[in-house]
Order: structure tokens, then C-alpha cells, then sequence
């Protein structure tokens, strides 16, 4: 008998990298501090809690024991990594640690990338960077990124292109990060192709973040989950083709008296509801009426022009969803991804890193942030294998909490708090009102 035609034992697949003993991404703010006013950060509001500093060599040593298992260290959270003037130290200390295949690398507005800093950043072992290219237009790129201006950006990758060239890295990446606003989300497919012609050769499209109501209405992004609106669109054209209009169903919830063929919408509505809660989908009757079809039609178009243009010219480029996704998936966490701000105190994602308040969802939303311990005053992996943050973990790959933008009820109590508890599902994982996992906001990673 070969050796093949054993059974194979102890063949266990090995735990996912939200299990493992040691993160396998670390994300690391090095600075609060930034050189613009863009009116779509956290910074620009005036609630917020974010206060501004630099991390340390001490902070960033102290990172150390977990540079051995990282695939990727990404160097910066809510504020511009070049202001840090230990940036290069911190990337000669950790890339040397690293596995070969790991990458270090942030994202930037560019605005101090000067030919004399691309080199020393390239010369320290930086691998990518991704600048901020939200527009083509002078006028819209001030507007966006105030402070800043589009000539900027062509001089960073000049800057880039030319160390490549000097330190002999042709492997050093160059990527751009879009952030899709109604007044801009046009342009990505131009903007795709011009950051091409100048050496970039990845693209990072992101929706914005409102952090305040008269920002909402830049979002551009469908807020009811895809299964919720292929439901949706199926019942329509039932309701159309027994000459019903879905759109007045609740002028008519709202009588007494109904005549036949109303009785007939409204069982309608109920078949629906019912098979909605037998798939597990929830359905806001009144956020799927108000959908703007067009212009998410619209968005799809501009999307799949975006992937024409990258395919053409080579950039390998990540796309939102133009809906929320109902099968929802935490990539910070599933990925083995760790948080760590300028202080040292430790986070388990974006959207729980700081907090703040936001109108991602349409409605006025809290966000505490969530924090592990502090690597100033405990180990690193002894922060990641504590009991509370292996539990929080646990918890979120679980997805047992609520769509919160999906549900008609929302904003509760159970997350309109200023002491998350627990949510409507009676669980401790403040996750239900976060958008990240559905595929909408996006970073380097």
C-alpha cells in the first residue's frame, strides 16, 4: 500500500487569522497630527475626541514582538504620516523583522513628499504608498482637500518615480485612494488614467464618511443591503404585473375601510415581509421607496467604466459596493488585523479606534472607541491574547448582531448610548451599526 492510500490524521485546518496567537496586520497611527483641513475627516468636526500627538520610539519598539508574523504593517490612522519625523526609524526597525513576503507601507496626501524624502523613505524599506486622488478638477481637489492642490500630488509621484529609480526599487508600489462623493464619483475612471500615466499601479476607491448632516448628502453608496433590494425589485414586478403600485402602501395601511384591491397590496406586502424574514433579510419598506435608482445605476455605470479603465492600463484596482452587502465580513478582524493609536492603547478595527460621531446611516451616530489595554503598559501579544480581546474577536467573526442601517428602528438605545452594554440581540459586540463590513468604506490593508 503507497503511503497516499493512509488516512491522513491531525490534518486540522489551522485557525483563522482572527485566532491566531499573533496579529497578522498591524495598523500604527504614528501621528493625529495632519497639514490639511478636508471636510470629510473625523479631525474637521467639532465633537470629536481625537487629541494630536506623535508616537514615540518607545511606543513603536514596543510593537516589536509582533513584527515577526505580520503580513502587512500599515503606518498610519487619523492624521498624516509624513509629520512624523520618526517615520523612516520606525520602518528601518520593523521591516527587518518582518517575514520577506510582509510589506510596510501608508497611505498620504503628499503634500512633504519632496524628492529627498521619497528616497529616504524608499532607502528605510518602504514598499507602497497611496496617495489621495479625489479629483482632476483644481477646483474640487481644494474644495475636498483644503489646503492642498492637485500639483501636489503630480510632484509626489515624481518624486516617487525617481527614487525607484536611484535606490534601484522597481518592486516599490505606487497606489491612489479615491474617496466617491456625489460631486466627484464621475471622475474615478479619468482619475484612474491619470494616475496610471504617472506610475501608479494600484487604486483604493472608498465612500465617504459623513462626520456631519450637511456632509450626507455627499454620500453617494445605496443605503438598503443588495439581497434587500433584489427582494424588493422581485415583489415590484409582481406588484406590476397585478396592476398594484407598492409605493402606496402606506396611504392605504393607513385606512379603515379597504376596497379589494387594496386588501390584495397589502397581503402582498405581508408575502413579502414573510418571505424577507424566512431568508433573514430585514426590509425598511420606507428607506427602499426613497431609493434614488437612477443614480445608483449611475454609480454601477461609473464602476464598471473604473474596471474597463484599470484592466486597460494594468492598476490592480479595489471597488466599493455601490449597496450595503447583507453577508457581511469584517476584514480588519478576519484578517488578524490590529490597531494601534499614537498613545499606545489598542483598538480592534477602524470604525471602534477613536471616538467620534458620524451620519453614516442616516441618523446622528455615537461611536465609542474600543480599547484593549496599551502597549506602554502591557506586551503586545499579551494585549492580543487577552481573554477580552480574543472574546471580542470571537464575537464579531460570529455576526450574530443587528443591521442597524437596515432596521426601521434605528437609532435605539442599545447603540445610541454613551456606555455600549449590548445590543437588541443581547450581545456585547458593538458592531451592528458599523458600514465597514459591508463593503462600503475601505482602506489600505
Amino acid at each position: 500500500m503507497q503511503k497516499a492510500d493512509f488516512p491522513l490524521k491531525n490534518c486540522a485546518s489551522p485557525p483563522p487569522p482572527a485566532l491566531l496567537a499573533r496579529p497578522s496586520k498591524l495598523f500604527v497611527e504614528t501621528t493625529t497630527r495632519c497639514n490639511l483641513g478636508c471636510f470629510m475627516c473625523v479631525k474637521q468636526t467639532c465633537d470629536h475626541a481625537i487629541s494630536e500627538g506623535d508616537m514615540s520610539a518607545a511606543t513603536f519598539a514596543a510593537l516589536a514582538p509582533a513584527f515577526a508574523s505580520l503580513d502587512a504593517l500599515i503606518l498610519n490612522g487619523i492624521g498624516e504620516p509624513l509629520l512624523n519625523p520618526l517615520l523612516e526609524d520606525f520602518i528601518r526597525l520593523a521591516k527587518p523583522l518582518m517575514p520577506p513576503s510582509g510589506w510596510v507601507g501608508f497611505q498620504s496626501n503628499g503634500l512633504l513628499l519632496s524628492e529627498s524624502r521619497a528616497l529616504s523613505l524608499l532607502e528605510a524599506g518602504l514598499d507602497r504608498i497611496c496617495l489621495s486622488v479625489d479629483s482632476l478638477s483644481a477646483e474640487t481637489f481644494r474644495k475636498v482637500r483644503e489646503g492642498g492642490e492637485l500639483e501636489n500630488i503630480h510632484d509626489a509621484f515624481s518624486a516617487l518615480a525617481s527614487a525607484k529609480i536611484l535606490t534601484g526599487r522597481p518592486d516599490f508600489r505606487i497606489g491612489v485612494e479615491f474617496v466617491a462623493m456625489r460631486s466627484n464619483f464621475r471622475e474615478l475612471p479619468d482619475a484612474l488614467a491619470w494616475a496610471a500615466g504617472r506610475g501608479a499601479s494600484f487604486a483604493l476607491v472608498t465612500h465617504v464618511l459623513p462626520y456631519q448632516s450637511e456632509h450626507a448628502a455627499e454620500s453617494v453608496y445605496g443605503d438598503c443591503t443588495d439581497q434587500a433590494l433584489a427582494l424588493f425589485a422581485d415583489w415590484q414586478t409582481k406588484a406590476q404585473h397585478a396592476g398594484l403600485d407598492l409605493k402606496s402602501y402606506f396611504e392605504i395601511s393607513m385606512k379603515y375601510a379597504k376596497t379589494a384591491q387594496e386588501q390584495r397590496l397589502m397581503g402582498m406586502v405581508d408575502a413579502m415581509k414573510a418571505e424577507a424574514e424566512a431568508s433573514g433579510v430585514l426590509l425598511d419598506l420606507k428607506k427602499l421607496l426613497r431609493q434614488d435608482r437612477r443614480q445608483n445605476q449611475e454609480l454601477e455605470a461609473v464602476f464598471a467604466q473604473a474596471r474597463e479603465v484599470a484592466a486597460d492600463l494594468g492598476i490592480e484596482l479595489k471597488l466599493p459596493g455601490a449597496v450595503l452587502a447583507q453577508s457581511r465580513r469584517c476584514g480588519f478582524v478576519e484578517d488578524g488585523g490590529a490597531f494601534v493609536a499614537w498613545n499606545g492603547a489598542v483598538s480592534p478595527c477602524y470604525f471602534l479606534w477613536h471616538r467620534y460621531r458620524c451620519f453614516a446611516s442616516g441618523w446622528d451616530q455615537r461611536v465609542q472607541a474600543k480599547v484593549f489595554g496599551n502597549v506602554n503598559d502591557r506586551g503586545v501579544l499579551e494585549i492580543w491574547n487577552g481573554q477580552q480581546y480574543r472574546s471580542f474577536r470571537e464575537g464579531v467573526t460570529a455576526y450574530d448582531y443587528p443591521h442597524c442601517s437596515s432596521c426601521g428602528l434605528a437609532p435605539c438605545d442599545y447603540v445610541q448610548t454613551e456606555q455600549f452594554e449590548q445590543d437588541c440581540h443581547i450581545r456585547g459586540v458593538p458592531c451592528g451599526a458599523c458600514l465597514w463590513c459591508t463593503g462600503i468604506f475601505q482602506c489600505l490593508s
